[in-house]
C-alpha cells in the first residue's frame, strides 16, 4: 500500500488543476462577497450566486484600479489554482469588470490593462515620423477601398514617395496571423521608413484582430514607425494605443505620413527667398569691407607720380641717344657701300669700260696675247667675242698719256665717308 503525504497530494492537486486548459483561461460573472483588502494591495473576496461560491484573490500587481464592493456584481477574468496551505481552490483574477460589458469589451480591457502596465502604451517610447518618406509600407487588405484611397492621398500630397503592400487578411481567423507576418515583411523589406497599419469601419467584432496581443506586440516591436488607421474615428484598438502614432481613419493616416508638397513647395521658396537676401546682405558687408580697405591702401600708398615723370624724361632722353647713335651708323654704314662699289670691278663697266676676258680670266696685257686667238669682252649689257688679229702692241708712251688723263680726271672727284 503506497503512504502519500498532505504536501504530495496538495501539490498534485494544483498541478492537476493549473494544467487544465479549460480551468486556466476563464470568465466567470457574480456577486462580489466577504471583501477584504489587505495592507499589502491585495484583495480577497468571494464570487457567489444562490447555491454556490468561489474563493478569489486579486493581487496588487493585477489590480487595475476598479473599484467594487460586497454586493456588486462583475466579471472576472483568471484562472483557478489549489492553495496548498490551507487546502482551498482559488480563481487567481487577472482582470474585474462590472457585469453587464460584453465578453469582447472585457477581454478588451484586460489586455489593454496588461499591456499598458507593460509598458507598452508609454509616450515616450514612441517615435516621430519622419519628414520626408521615400517608402511607404502599407499592412491592409488588397481588396476593397482602403489601399485605394491611401494611394489616392499619397499620390496627391507626395507623389516621390513609393508604396509598399504587405497584403493581408482584416478579418477572420486568419487576420491575426496575417498581421504579424505583413508587419515582419515590411520591416524586412529595406528603405521602408514608416507602416501604415489601416482597414476600414465596422464592428467590435470586425475589428477583433487589431486588438489582438500578437497584433500589438508586433506593432510595438517594429523597427519603424508605425501608424494605426483603423475604422473609424469613434473606434478604437489596441493597436492605436501601440502605435506611434494613432489616425482616425486610413485616409488620414496616409495624410499624417505623408508632407503636403504644396506647402513643401512654398516653404523652399520661401527658404530660397531668405537664403539668397542673406547671402546678398553677407555680399554687400564684403564689398563695403572691400571698399574701406582698398581706400586705406591708396591712402597709405606714396607719392608715384613725381617718379613717373622723371621716368618718361629718361625714357625720351635714352631713346634720342639710342636713335643718334643709330643714324651715326647708318651714315657710316652707306660710306662704307659708297667705297665698295667704287672698288668693284665691274662698276666700271657701268661708264663705258669694257673687259677682255680669256676663259673666264682677265687679260692683263697685250703681251698675253696670240694673233687668231679668240677672246671674250664684257661691258655694260653684255658680252661678244672678239678675235686678235694684230702683233702690234700698244705703246708705253701713249698707256702713260691715258693715266695721266685718268689721274687729272680723278682729282675732279671727292670720295667722302
Amino acid at each position: 500500500m503506497q503512504v502519500y503525504s498532505v504536501r504530495q497530494v496538495a501539490t498534485h492537486l494544483r498541478e492537476l488543476v493549473e494544467s487544465d486548459l479549460f480551468l486556466s483561461d476563464l470568465w466567470i460573472a457574480g456577486e462580489v462577497s466577504n471583501l477584504r483588502r489587505y495592507p499589502s494591495g491585495h484583495l480577497y473576496f468571494s464570487l457567489k450566486e444562490a447555491d454556490a461560491a468561489l474563493s478569489c484573490v486579486l493581487f496588487k500587481s493585477a489590480n487595475t484600479g476598479f473599484q467594487f464592493e460586497d454586493g456588486n456584481a462583475v466579471v472576472a477574468h483568471g484562472h483557478i489554482s489549489f492553495y496548498e496551505v490551507r487546502g482551498d481552490l482559488q480563481f487567481i483574477v487577472d482582470f474585474v469588470q462590472p457585469e453587464g460589458v460584453g465578453a469582447l469589451q472585457a477581454e478588451f480591457e484586460r489586455l489593454k490593462a496588461r499591456l499598458q502596465e507593460e509598458g507598452l502604451f508609454d509616450e515616450a517610447r514612441k517615435r516621430p515620423l519622419p519628414r520626408f518618406p521615400g517608402r511607404i509600407g502599407v499592412a491592409t487588405s488588397p481588396a476593397g477601398a482602403v489601399f485605394h484611397d491611401i494611394c489616392h492621398v499619397l499620390e496627391r500630397r507626395w507623389p516621390l514617395a513609393e508604396v509598399v503592400l504587405a497584403p493581408t487578411a482584416v478579418q477572420g481567423p486568419e487576420a491575426v496571423p496575417g498581421l504579424v507576418a505583413a508587419l515582419d515583411a515590411l520591416n524586412r523589406e529595406p528603405g521602408i521608413d514608416v507602416i501604415i497599419v489601416a482597414r476600414g469601419g465596422g464592428s467590435l467584432e470586425d475589428l477583433w484582430a487589431f486588438n489582438a496581443e500578437a497584433v500589438a506586440r508586433a506593432v510595438f516591436g517594429s523597427r519603424v514607425p508605425v501608424v494605426s488607421g483603423v475604422g473609424h474615428e469613434t473606434d478604437t484598438t489596441i493597436c492605436d494605443y501601440v502605435a506611434d502614432v494613432r489616425a482616425p481613419t486610413p485616409s488620414a493616416a496616409a495624410e499624417l505620413v505623408a508632407p503636403d508638397r504644396t506647402e513643401v513647395s512654398v516653404r523652399l521658396s520661401v527658404a530660397a527667398g531668405t537664403l539668397r537676401s542673406h547671402i546678398q546682405s553677407l555680399a554687400d558687408e564684403g564689398r563695403g569691407h572691400v571698399a574701406l580697405a582698398v581706400g586705406r591702401v591708396e591712402r597709405a600708398a606714396p607719392e608715384v607720380n613725381r617718379e613717373r615723370q622723371r621716368t618718361d624724361e629718361l625714357t625720351r632722353t635714352a631713346q634720342a641717344a639710342v636713335e643718334g647713335l643709330l643714324r651715326g651708323f647708318q651714315k657710316g654704314l652707306h660710306g662704307f657701300q659708297l667705297a665698295l662699289r667704287s672698288l668693284d670691278p665691274y662698276a666700271t663697266l657701268q661708264r663705258g669700260y669694257a673687259l677682255v676676258q680669256r676663259n673666264g680670266h682677265v687679260v692683263e696685257s697685250v703681251a698675253d696675247t696670240t694673233v687668231g686667238e679668240r677672246l671674250d669682252v664684257r661691258v655694260r649689257d653684255g658680252d661678244f667675242p672678239v678675235r686678235v688679229d694684230s702683233e702690234r702692241p700698244v705703246p708705253d708712251r701713249a698707256r702713260r698719256r691715258r693715266t695721266k688723263v685718268a689721274q687729272e680726271q680723278a682729282a675732279l672727284f671727292h670720295l667722302e665717308v
